[in-house]
């Protein structure tokens, strides 16, 4: 299976992109989605996370609180990559098995932590979705209804990542326009990763 890596930073527009691409019968597997099987109520992973950050960032219904774990761990690196350690193998072994399962010509993966995660390993090509950083805070703050702070420490923490994303790309969509040219630019890499895909199963 030929599988295209997508990422890109908070608020880049990473989702639209997948959708585009899913619209057009792409199977997409979605690192974020790994991200919360893995913490669910039961998950060995929750219990640990629990253990080591403490009962309230557990809500009444089992499940993780999200937005109390994501301050915790922006302000706080150490525990950020401890959070990373825990939960980028069983996020890894979810996605190795999605791409496994998908029956589309190719397969889209999408993560935010392509490399730092080594999801990077399991693709094939790298599409990187790139936005100027006022426009990612302004569209991650409205989306997420977190504060501007939060989001900028957030983008400010990938930094480093935005620039290992631009040299390690195939290509590039720069998100700064209307969904018209979002449109085009899926259309044409679907034309290109199809011919990819078919060259890559002879």
């Amino acid at each position: 299976m030929f599988v295209v890596g997508l990422t890109g930073g908070i608020g880049s527009g990473k989702s639209a992109v997948s959708e585009r691409f899913a619209a057009r019968g792409i199977d997409i597997v979605d690192a974020d989605i790994a991200s919360r099987v893995v913490v669910e109520p039961g998950q060995p992973a929750l219990a640990k996370i629990a253990e080591h950050f403490g009962k309230d960032v557990i809500k009444p219904d089992g499940s993780m609180d999200r937005a109390l774990m994501r301050e915790r761990v922006f302000s706080n690196p150490p525990e950020r990559e401890w959070l990373e350690r825990l939960l980028h193998p069983p996020i890894t072994a979810y996605l190795e098995s999605k791409v496994r399962e998908a029956r589309s010509p190719y397969v889209i993966l999408v993560s935010p932590l392509m490399f730092r995660a080594g999801h990077a390993q399991l693709t094939h090509r790298m599409l990187v979705i790139d936005v100027p950083e006022d426009v990612q805070i302004a569209r991650a703050a409205a989306r997420d209804q977190n504060s501007v702070e939060q989001i900028r420490r957030i983008a400010e923490a990938q930094a480093l990542d935005r620039a290992l994303r631009l040299e390690k790309a195939d290509d590039v969509i720069v998100n700064d326009r209307g969904l018209e040219h979002l449109d085009a630019e899926v259309a044409r890499l679907q034309t290109l990763y199809l011919g990819l895909a078919e060259a890559h199963a002879e």
